[in-house]
């Protein structure tokens, strides 16, 4: 069979695999290990008891309520003789007969909710309430303290704290660290984690050669000081802030909220801390002589789905924007899934529905309209608007990428006058108020108390107030889950009673507490996590390793992760010298398949048909592409990239033969192929030499003997098959809008094309090792 085929089928084959993702809770706990409620006891009743007998008034049963202790100690409202929990007293423990008795009538879970404990869970809860069933607030609402380095037995491997809890959890588990990676694997990783780009050649070159002790953290200071860190950072918080070119529903028109991305880069790129980040997004028209810079920032509260289609009912869409707001702010920024207490009481969470709509009325309080009119009447920002003038652009908001002399209108935030009353809305319906609430947060997280004034500012102080159990834990854990695939808590949105439980968290407290300490100083954390023996570790799995840990929860190796969406264009763009690195501007269009948008559309409005962008916009970083809701851009979708049509902090990773077939067939990555080859084949005509710098490029090392001899093989047949056939390759190359030199088209440039693309479809072209 010919070379060709074979090169063919290896990347879809590599595509093939795929993740198994494990989200059962640890219950193992030796004899001599202390119990605890929150880590052992919460997850059990958490899932089986509390949909009945948990925080949700409207469904429990029997009046029991388990969640909290004052109420499970209490005598059953049905058997007043009788309760469901002694603390140390099995006989005299209800519960602890409901869940071992056989009988279907008084067995619990009840046979009909499908739900069943394990022996394990059986055993645990027996023990629990042996021990005197103590317990405790639910840890993530607990404000997080520093606890001591713990003991390791091997005193030389840590290289900062980090290291000391993920060793001595390691041990627990019997593994030992992986050695140290190698330095081009280092490179590789710490460039991408950074920037989102491929290290380049010159970098290469000089950090293969600079032999000094510090030479490793040198080039993490180098990376993190480079504009591309702000780009890399901002593609997680559009993710976050919902970021979209259109309005959504049916006729998604356009809409000028990139201004806002522009400020998020330099915020970034600024180290601006995180608590006041947090504050000029939330807030920053409220603060004592705003500036337009702080005002553009909270665009990120405006940045959600508008309606322009006729007819709608304006108070039930300002409605449904406010509850957005909410939402974004309650999952991205607090990581608790508050939207279901919309309609209810959370059934998990002690968040009651009058919390949900007291933290609703933080945001209730704008001129922001339902309906400003249909698609004829569109204008891309919506009441309040914020103005932005060459003026501002030339004196103040520099960052803004915007070459024309044109107004900018962005979305933003405002206040009214006079306070509008917010009221609890029966089942989250629009025009069902009920009970009038004023602003306030949940007090099982923190009281708000009366330091706070009742609005957006107040919200935002409370947000970043040194006794929030959640903000600082939250961002630590989007930060390790951006290097490390996973959080320290899997369920990164979700830190209540039905997200995971954090795999190490006294490492989590202690980074948590570290970052508020210092500034919350964003670069720093980046820094101290890059510098950890932890994080320099090779990727390298022995059969050990994975059948102790299979989704490497315990770090005992480095993750090998794909790359986003948005950094599979960026590396085929950064390797292949097709990269326009603006920082910045209105989105771009790229090449994408023909009637995509034409099939989605209304028919009305500016983005009823695709227009693709032209020269320079073409190869600009993913970041920058055009998010149209209604249709997003296809490539980044097959990737795992978020619609946007919602918060999101989390996008998961899978591996499908789609992606093999987007990787072998994309304009891009045959256009990039091209114009590497020519590139290459001008400056180093030998094929050899041409190769090993292609490779070089692409998946930042230096290629094998063995892998170097199999392309070299690749590059002869083609070439020979090309010199037979002339036409084929001038109809191989004559691919993209890059320009193309006539003098170019030749065998040799085709083959090496080739060859390239088969480099691109490799499966470690496009993953960190």
């Amino acid at each position: 069979m010919r070379l060709t085929r074979y090169i063919l089928i290896l990347p879809i084959c590599l595509h093939l695999a795929c993740n198994s993702n494990n989200s059962s809770s640890e219950l193992d706990l030796g004899s001599d290990e202390q119990l605890s409620y929150n880590f052992h006891i919460r997850p059990i009743l958490s899932d089986k008891c509390f949909a009945c007998h948990g925080p949700d008034a409207n469904k429990r049963e029997a009046g029991l309520r388990l969640d909290l202790a004052d109420a499970a100690f209490a005598a059953l409202k049905e058997n007043p003789g009788k309760f469901a929990i002694v603390p140390s007293d099995l006989e005299k423990s209800e519960v602890y007969h409901r869940i071992i008795s056989q009988d279907p009538n008084t067995q619990m879970p009840p046979p009909e909710s499908n739900l069943a404990l394990t022996q394990e869970e059986i055993e645990l809860i027996k023990r629990w309430i042996k021990e005197g069933a103590q317990y405790e607030p639910h840890w993530a609402f607990v404000p997080p303290k520093k606890a001591p380095l713990p003991k390791v037995k091997d005193e030389d491997w840590p290289k900062n704290e980090i290291d000391y809890f993920t060793l001595a959890k390691m041990s627990q588990k019997g593994l030992k660290p992986n050695e140290t990676a190698t330095k081009a694997e280092l490179l590789k990783r710490i460039s991408l984690d950074i920037t989102g780009l491929p290290p380049t050649p010159e970098m290469m070159a000089q950090f293969e050669k600079d032999e000094s002790p510090d030479a490793y953290i040198r080039m993490v200071d180098q990376l993190l000081d480079k504009p591309a860190f702000g780009e890399k950072m901002a593609v997680l918080w559009m993710d976050i802030a919902r970021y979209s070119d259109s309005y959504g529903y049916q006729d998604d028109n356009v809409r000028t909220q990139w201004p806002y991305r522009d400020w998020v880069i330099h915020a970034f790129n600024n180290n601006l801390p995180y608590d006041q980040f947090l504050t000029w997004q939330l807030a920053g028209d409220m603060l004592p002589n705003a500036t337009k810079e702080q005002i553009l920032a909270t665009a990120f509260n405006r940045n959600h789905k508008y309606t322009e289609e006729g007819g709608v009912i304006p108070e039930e869409y300002r409605i449904e924007y406010v509850l957005d707001k909410t939402n974004t702010f309650s999952k991205g920024i607090l990581g608790i899934t508050m939207e279901c207490a919309q309609c209810h009481d959370h059934k998990y969470d002690p968040i009651s529905q009058q919390n949900y709509f007291e933290l609703f009325a933080f945001f209730n309080n704008t001129p922001e309209k339902g309906y400003e009119g249909d698609v004829s009447q569109s204008k891309p920002a919506k009441t309040p608007i914020l103005w932005i003038e060459r003026n501002d652009i030339d004196q103040l908001l520099t960052f803004i990428n915007h070459p024309d002399t044109s107004k900018l209108m962005v979305s933003v935030m405002e206040e009214l006058d006079t306070v509008r009353t917010t009221y609890i809305l029966a089942r989250g319906v629009y025009d069902a108020p009920t009970v009038p609430v004023k602003p306030n947060t949940p007090e099982s997280i923190l009281d708000f108390g009366e330091n706070f004034p009742k609005n957006r500012l107040g919200l935002a102080k409370w947000t970043t107030d040194a006794k929030n159990p959640l903000t600082s834990r939250v961002f630590v854990n989007l930060m390790w889950q951006e290097i490390f695939g996973q959080g320290l808590v899997k369920s990164t949105g979700d830190f209540g009673m039905q997200g995971d439980l954090p795999s190490h968290p006294e490492l989590l407290d202690w980074l948590a507490v570290d970052f508020r300490e210092n500034g919350w100083d964003t670069k720093r954390l980046i820094k101290k996590i890059l510098t950890s023996a932890t994080y320099m570790q090779s990727s390298k799995v022995d059969q050990k390793k994975l059948s102790i840990d299979p989704d490497n929860k315990y770090l005992a190796r480095a993750p090998r992760l794909r790359l986003t969406a948005e950094n599979v264009r960026d590396l085929m763009l950064a390797s292949s010298g097709l990269l326009v690195p603006k920082i910045g501007g209105p989105s771009v269009k790229p090449y994408q398949p023909a009637g995509l948008w034409e099939a989605a559309t209304s028919g009305r409005g500016e983005l009823k048909t695709y227009k693709q962008d032209k020269g320079e916009k073409l190869y600009r970083r993913g970041l920058y592409t055009f998010i149209k809701l209604t249709s997003p851009p296809p490539m980044p979708i097959i990737f795992d990239g978020s619609n946007r049509d919602q918060c999101e902090v989390n996008r998961g990773r899978t591996n499908t033969p789609l992606q093999a077939l987007v990787m072998l067939n994309d304009p891009l990555m045959m256009e990039a192929a091209r114009v590497l080859a020519t590139k290459i084949h001008k400056e180093k005509p030998d094929a050899e030499a041409g190769i090993e710098e292609a490779f070089q490029r692409i998946m930042c090392r230096k290629p094998s003997a063995k892998e170097l001899d199999i392309l070299v093989s690749y590059f002869e047949e083609e070439n020979e098959r090309f010199v037979n056939e002339p036409e084929k390759a001038k109809d191989l190359m004559q691919v993209g809008e890059y320009p193309l030199d006539e003098k170019e088209i030749h065998a040799e440039s085709a083959a090496l094309m080739q060859v390239i693309m088969t480099i691109y479809n490799l499966e470690e072209a496009i993953t960190k090792v």
